[in-house]
């Protein structure tokens, strides 16, 4: 089971990543809009994956993922945005997450395999 904490700034777009998340299986345990939101939720409810935007209003995504990815009990975390070219594959590397997904992919990616708990 995947317990997902979902991070951006556009409250209609964590509603639908909630809705895809939720429809494949997955429990968003919480929504945030900020890095320092994120951090504050992932040490309080303590996720086994994060959905992150690229872009946040306090900070950088792939910043917050390499946070993220540090944690003791290692969440996994899926990057996205916008913007196709916001993360290259580089980032995703040195990040630590497991995939960079466009927002505009969401529905049709295999979030439940990258998201979900071994």
């Amino acid at each position: 089971m995947g317990y997902v904490l979902v991070v951006d700034d556009d409250p209609v777009f964590r509603g639908l990543a909630r809705r895809v998340l939720v429809a494949g299986g997955l429990i968003v345990v919480a929504e945030v809009a900020t890095v320092a939101e994120a951090i504050a939720a992932a040490h309080q409810l303590r996720p086994s994956a994060a959905l992150v935007d690229v872009g946040l209003p306090d900070g950088d995504g792939i910043e917050l993922a390499c946070v993220l990815v540090a944690l003791p009990w290692r969440p996994r975390v899926v990057l996205t945005s916008t913007d196709p070219d916001a993360a290259s594959a580089e980032d995703v590397r040195r990040s630590g997450a497991g995939a960079f997904v466009p927002k505009d992919e969401l529905p049709s990616a295999p979030l439940v395999r990258l998201l979900a708990s071994v």
